[in-house]
């Protein structure tokens, strides 16, 4: 995510949402086992870092806010 400093998706396969959509696509199409397990990789390392990303980001918005939601915390 770009708003989070350390956070980027240069180095991996799948490096953004259309890119993962487009994979799930590949993975539930694909037949041969070792393939699927290596397109389940690559959106497993992608999911991890966005998952990652939008934590940080709302961490940072739940700190700049006034106290006008509670998130149970």
């Amino acid at each position: 995510p770009a708003l989070v400093d350390g956070c980027s998706y240069e180095d991996l396969t799948i490096s953004n949402g259309e890119m993962a959509s487009g994979a799930w696509v590949r993975m539930a199409q694909e037949m041969a086992f070792e393939k699927k397990k290596r397109i389940n990789k690559q959106l497993l390392e992608y999911c991890h870092l966005d998952t990652h990303g939008m934590i940080m980001i709302f961490s940072k918005m739940r700190g700049l806010g006034s106290g006008c939601y509670s998130l149970g915390g």
